[in-house]
């Protein structure tokens, strides 16, 4: 185990073995959400997420941090992709499931937010997601689409297929999600 102290500014610093190689970094850059989601209360779903595809708001934090981008979107049905780097890698060599899980998360959560009239949200109750190929920075960028398959005034249902560059499934998933008047 290698020592740990700390930086000037208290974050942690691990005097790394030169083995290691040279270490690499990736800069996140967000946006304060809080205009987004006041904005967001007063449209319709599909207004609001064609607003933040068009750049008339920032995109949430989260998909700055996975390099999410929303690729199509209709009423009940939603497309992002992303393009996985080394940054998401885990210890077997490959892209960790949660980016893919994340990203299943989100086009499900937003191809029912695109039915939502104003002032309504949803939050996922649950997720299934099933991996059926392994994800590497070779996969190239991966896309996936959302689709209610069931609308509903206070739980909805929706399912997402993940695809990699070459058009292969890489995972599906379900999801049942709660609707909910937008916070105030």
């Amino acid at each position: 185990m290698r020592d740990v102290t700390t930086n000037d500014d208290k974050t942690p610093r691990v005097d790394a073995p030169t083995e290691w190689g040279t270490p690499r970094s990736r800069l996140i850059t967000w946006y304060d959400p809080r205009p987004m989601t006041v904005a967001g209360a007063t449209m319709n779903g599909v207004d609001f997420l064609r607003a933040i595809r068009d750049g008339r708001f920032a995109p949430p934090p989260m998909a700055s941090v996975f390099g999410f981008r929303i690729t199509d979107i209709d009423v009940g049905k939603v497309g992002f992709e992303c393009t996985p780097d080394e940054s998401a890698y885990n210890t077997l060599g490959m892209v960790h499931g949660g980016l893919v899980c994340t990203l299943a998360d989100t086009v499900v959560g937003c191809a029912v937010h695109s039915t939502l009239d104003p002032g309504l949200t949803c939050t996922s109750i649950d997720l299934h997601v099933s991996y059926l190929r392994p994800v590497t920075m070779g996969s190239g960028v991966l896309r996936a689409i959302g689709e209610v398959t069931k609308p509903g005034r206070r739980v909805a249902f929706a399912s997402a297929e993940v695809r990699d560059g070459g058009g292969r499934l890489v995972a599906t998933a379900t999801s049942s999600l709660l609707i909910m008047p937008t916070a105030g």
